[in-house]
């Protein structure tokens, strides 16, 4: 399991650029005008951990297997999306189908690339995006609500619970903030989520500077942190020319280098991958043995069953028990065979919350 994120931004604000950097492929053309982005472009890419390197050379596994991480690249939104200006509403759709929002946002002067709306003003872009997501998300809640009504008044039971949670998120709308600041409890988030609202995900700004800034930002990108803090979401500062440089570079020594001649001591999607698992509150657990050793995702909160159903669903269906030691003592014994004499392997049943690190083997019954 990994996580698909949406790179979405006003045209010619380094979204394509990002995207081959990341992917480090040549599928999204950059261009220099707006709309050179015409299908949403799908790159993945392996989420680096260190600790999996650490776990595979102490098991002397045969094979690495990183968890990935997918990146949609969206053409750009312009104002009036919402009403299908531009390329309109068949990207708002793109938008629909991601589990949460990379925001690009330009943060950089340069007078040889054009900016659709004139001049640099990186809120200016985001709040333009924003309100094209909510007012999208308000004309579909709208027209869903009357239809509502008319099943809740004959006794169905969702579609009242449904009536009851847009007439929440509907004031939210009209307020002008996203359908993400509507006060949604434990009970009704599945259903909020049926809803599929645009402005519903999490967003991650992206700011792109020059390469002399990448290390420390700028004024426009400290904006952007303070906007970010206020509608608690987050931000990270990156140069897409320098994700682009580095993609190019063969070895893992000259990417280093190259970093550290730029005050850099790591790249930018290193940043992107923290910063998105920190947003959709995922962690990481691990398999390992001598034929391969294996990272995987899932969200917090979620229990060993959960987890072994990423691997495979006859294992959720048949578990018995998780094995289990975590990464820290896995690593001060040496392996597993040390950490077992020492008391350190642990059998943890169905109601086991998996912690980050934790590395497993499922024992099940099918």
């Amino acid at each position: 399991m990994g996580f698909k994120c949406g790179i979405v931004g006003l045209p010619n604000v380094g979204k394509s650029t990002l995207f081959n950097a990341l992917t480090a492929t040549a599928a999204a053309e950059a261009a220099n005008y707006p709309f050179c982005t015409i299908e949403p472009n799908v790159g993945k890419v392996a989420v680096p951990d260190k600790r999996l390197e650490e776990i595979a050379k102490i098991a002397n596994s045969a094979k690495i297997i990183g968890t990935q991480l997918e990146f949609v690249d969206i053409a750009g939104l312009v104002r009036g999306a919402s009403k299908g200006e531009g390329l309109g509403n068949q990207f708002l759709g793109h938008i629909r189908e991601v589990d949460a929002i990379i925001h690009v946002l330009r943060c950089f002067e340069d007078d040889d690339i054009t900016h659709v709306e004139g001049q640099i003003d990186p809120l200016r872009d985001a709040e333009i995006i924003s309100m094209e997501l909510m007012l999208a998300d308000l004309e579909s809640l709208e027209r869903r609500e009357s239809t509502l009504a008319k099943k809740a008044k004959g006794g169905d039971k969702e579609s009242a619970a449904l009536q009851n949670l847009i007439q929440k998120v509907l004031p939210v709308l009209q307020e002008g903030l996203p359908a993400r600041a509507a006060k949604i409890s434990e009970e009704e988030k599945p259903l909020f989520k049926q809803l599929q609202l645009l402005s519903s995900k999490p967003v991650l700004y992206v700011c792109n500077v020059h390469e002399s800034e990448a290390a420390t930002g700028n004024a426009f990108s400290e904006k952007v942190k303070d906007f970010a803090q206020k509608e608690n979401a987050r931000h990270a500062v990156i140069s897409a020319s320098i994700e682009s440089e580095i993609s190019s570079l063969s070895s893992e020594e000259e990417k280093k280098e190259f970093l550290v001649s730029l005050g850099l001591h790591e790249t930018g999607l290193v940043q992107v991958i923290r910063e998105g698992y920190r947003l959709l509150d995922l962690l990481t657990f691990f398999t390992v043995g001598p034929k391969e050793a294996r990272a995987w995702t899932i969200f917090h909160g979620a229990r060993a069953p959960q987890a072994a159903g990423v691997i495979h669903s006859d294992f959720e269906r048949g578990f018995i028990c998780a094995e289990t030691i975590s990464y820290q003592s896995y690593v001060e014994y040496s392996g597993e065979q040390a950490a077992k004499s020492a008391g350190k392997v642990r059998q943890e049943g169905r109601d086991y919350l998996v912690q980050d690190g934790d590395i497993f083997h499922f024992r099940f019954n099918v």
